[in-house]
């Protein structure tokens, strides 16, 4: 099941089926099941504590996303700071809907065990996330 919360801010207009329909999509493409899935739409200042408190972590990110994905079921807890979707959108012109977009699969990618830290590592994400977005058009 996916949920789309907000915490401190006004949920995007987002079409949570469609957004449901893709996330459960781009899951089966890499053979995972979706279990629970909660969206947590915030500000920097929240993602900022959230980053702090539970990753010890003193900077503002996009996403944070908390992994409780079990043997072939993925799941977790995705904070987004729409504040940081806005900006980066700006920063990369591009779309505010379409950065949103890249930010909520890019978490489900985090859950089906692609990573972005390591050397190389971003440009497969960047490559995952290009094709998960592809499913949208």
């Amino acid at each position: 099941m996916i949920s789309f919360q907000t915490e401190g801010v006004k949920m995007p207009d987002i079409k949570k089926r469609a957004i449901s329909t893709w996330v459960k999509q781009v899951a089966n493409s890499y053979n995972k099941k979706l279990g629970d899935i909660a969206y947590i739409f915030c500000s920097d200042e929240e993602i900022l504590r959230v980053n702090r408190e539970y990753l010890k972590h003193d900077y503002y990110t996009d996403i944070i996303t908390f992994d409780y994905t079990e043997n072939n079921t993925i799941s977790g807890d995705l904070f987004i700071s729409l504040d940081t979707v806005r900006t980066n959108a700006e920063q990369f012109a591009q779309p505010y809907e379409h950065e949103l977009h890249r930010v909520i699969i890019h978490g489900i990618l985090h859950l089906c065990g692609i990573n972005d830290k390591g050397p190389g590592e971003r440009e497969i994400m960047e490559l995952a996330e290009n094709k998960a977005l592809d499913y949208l058009k």
